[in-house]
């Protein structure tokens, strides 16, 4: 691929670490890659920011030695869609050691590229259940990627990774940046779950209008969801707990419905009244009376 045609396309960083919940960043990453054309432009120096004694690399043993061991790596690629499109995709393990480093030369990167805008995935264990649609956290600069996915706008201090560094470096360098943060429930954090992957596949498709394989997620996401109902089914403490997550969902959604529905008449000018408000706080008091 041309140095010309790898101007002004989309940036889509996917990175692998430890509490990568559901294992989505990195199962995403390694679909694209598998199912797309793609070639590295920029490999990483892995041993300048891996930390191989906090994450060991595995290897295997067969009967008498060693063979096939697996590496970090981090690269940047150019990627075509199924209809032969361009993007670039940021994939491999996070960083460890010389954050800020990286970032700058990421960023540094995606100026002399002329990036279109970044995008990023990521997930994060909540107390939802696996039976409801999984909601997502949209995040970044460009409002017109994001708006309308998340009813919920927190305000908190968390821990930080390397992909929301990227977010506020790139936003502050003047690319756009659109984040998409799976929830996934808490209880499958650990394992891979490939419908995290499919869902953040499509937000990335519908944010780049890129066309991305979700053939080999779908038919994952099937006999994920299977497996674990099947393990659900033979364990009534863990059905009992799901049952209170689904009914905690829906009344959350349904307040969230009408706090996406009151955002919008405030953006038209149309604003509640006192007996409105008064009426949307009592409600508030008594169902966190109720909880407590």
């Amino acid at each position: 691929m041309s140095n010309e045609r790898l101007r002004g396309l989309p940036l889509v960083i996917a990175l692998s670490h430890p509490h990568d919940a559901g294992g989505t960043a990195g199962h995403l990453a390694d679909v694209l890659l598998k199912e797309l054309k793609n070639v590295p432009i920029v490999e990483f120096d892995a041993d300048q920011l891996h930390d191989y004694r906090a994450r060991k690399p595995r290897i295997r043993f067969v009967e008498d030695h060693f063979e096939n061991p697996v590496m970090p790596q981090l690269k940047l690629y150019a990627v075509e869609d199924r209809l032969g499109t361009p993007f670039l995709l940021l994939a491999g393990a996070e960083p460890d050691l010389q954050w800020q480093r990286f970032v700058r030369g990421v960023v540094d990167i995606a100026e002399k590229l002329e990036v279109s805008v970044g995008l990023l995935v990521t997930a994060f264990p909540v107390p939802v259940p696996h039976t409801r649609p999984l909601p997502v956290s949209a995040h970044g600069s460009r409002k017109d990627l994001t708006r309308g996915i998340s009813a919920w706008k927190p305000v908190a201090e968390v821990p930080s990774s390397v992909s929301s560094l990227l977010e506020v470096s790139l936003t502050e360098a003047g690319i756009g940046t659109a984040g998409f943060a799976i929830n996934v429930p808490q209880y499958l954090a650990e394992a891979e779950l490939p419908q995290a992957s499919l869902l953040a596949m499509e937000h990335l498709s519908m944010a780049a209008k890129l066309s991305l394989p979700t053939d080999q997620l779908l038919d994952a996401t099937d006999a994920a969801n299977a497996q674990i109902n099947e393990q659900v089914e033979a364990n009534p403490e863990i059905a009992t707990m799901i049952s209170r997550l689904e009914e905690n969902y829906d009344f959350n959604m349904k307040n969230a419905a009408s706090q996406m529905l009151s955002l919008e008449e405030r953006e038209q000018g149309k604003m509640p009244d006192r007996d409105e408000l008064g009426a949307t706080i009592e409600a508030y008091l008594a169902r966190f009376n109720e909880e407590s």
